[in-house]
């Protein structure tokens, strides 16, 4: 996960071969934002495999060159250094999309809560000396009600209440990547396709097979760090993006006491509940990203909440329970 960070995703990808009457499907793959990406299609009528690589590469590379703070040279970079900038449609559009989210979650997902990302070590940089005095300035100039963008004779801006304010897109941009690829088969007319990038997924249509695409998710437990080998439950899914946020890879312990990535702007410190996945299912893959860090910040509890009153959504929560794992799934999720 370039995300994380989250990106960290746990989801893993059950790739499937074949052909539909007499079109093999295509399988595109390659590296993007710091891990793979695979795109299954049914081939487009004129237009060859290398060129829809070359396509899909660039824009992949444009994204990176916008939203990757690990990338120096990106735009968020340059930003968060405090240059000013005027910014691109990508930056523009996850901004937007973020900020949207922000105010939907009460500020459960927050990417200007960057700061204290990196002073806990899951953000841009070294770890930091993590004291309540710290998190606490931090938190005084985090929330994107703080960020606008302003329009200009050259273009549109980032300004900001505070210069101590920095940005981090980890928690939607894989999603985003996703729906920006899938905008771009949608424009060649292609009706049945998958994207994966780094194990976030869009897709349409139908598989190779004519199914529904199948979806694997790995099983939450700290130190099944091997993708696929030990799987919680097989999706069927179409038309959606699906993502899963989990805390059982990307964590360190230190005094005996387990830290997540996971973070919680309200707080300022890593997650600690019974919650250990959530994969959602949402009409884009940007949503179903950043609703999985929603979940993944407020908990079993408050998740099941948020799913009762939203039918737009489905999910599947993996939680502790009493020493056992157990699920919680919404009523029209597939799972074999």
């Amino acid at each position: 996960m370039y995300r994380t960070v989250l990106l960290l995703l746990t989801s893993l990808l059950l790739l499937s071969g074949g052909c539909s009457g007499n079109a093999p499907y295509v399988r595109i793959e390659g590296f993007a934002q710091g891990g793979t990406y695979h795109v299954i299609c049914r081939p487009v009528r004129g237009l060859g495999e290398q060129t829809l690589r070359a396509e899909i590469d660039s824009r992949l590379l444009a994204i990176d060159f916008t939203l990757s703070g690990y990338n120096k040279g990106s735009l968020l970079s340059r930003l968060n250094a405090g240059e000013d900038l005027p910014l691109n449609d990508l930056f523009i559009g996850c901004f937007n999309r973020s900020k949207e989210i922000w105010a939907e979650t009460d500020g459960a997902f927050d990417p200007s809560a960057a700061p204290l990302f990196d002073l806990w070590g899951f953000g841009f940089s070294n770890k930091g000396t993590v004291t309540q005095a710290a998190i606490d300035s931090i938190r005084a100039f985090v929330g994107m009600n703080r960020l606008r963008l302003e329009e200009r004779a050259d273009g549109t801006y980032l300004v900001r209440d505070d210069p101590r304010m920095r940005l981090n897109f980890n928690a939607i941009a894989q999603g985003y990547s996703c729906d920006v690829v899938a905008r771009y088969l949608d424009s060649l007319g292609c009706a049945d396709y998958l994207v994966e990038i780094g194990r976030e997924i869009l897709c349409k249509g139908k598989n190779a097979a004519g199914n529904l695409w199948r979806v694997g998710l790995d099983r939450p437990e700290d130190g099944n760090m091997e993708e696929g080998r030990d799987l919680q439950a097989i999706l069927e899914v179409t038309d959606c993006g699906i993502v899963t946020s989990g805390n059982y890879r990307k964590f360190y312990v230190e005094d005996g006491q387990k830290f997540a990535h996971t973070i919680d702007p309200t707080t300022g410190r890593p997650v600690s509940h019974n919650l250990l996945s959530a994969t959602v299912v949402a009409q884009d893959a940007a949503t179903a990203d950043a609703y999985a860090t929603w979940m993944m910040v407020v908990g079993l509890d408050r998740a099941r909440e948020i799913l009762a009153g939203r039918p737009d959504l489905e999910a599947l929560l993996v939680y502790d329970q009493n020493g056992t794992m157990a699920t919680f799934q919404t009523d029209h999720i597939k799972t074999q």
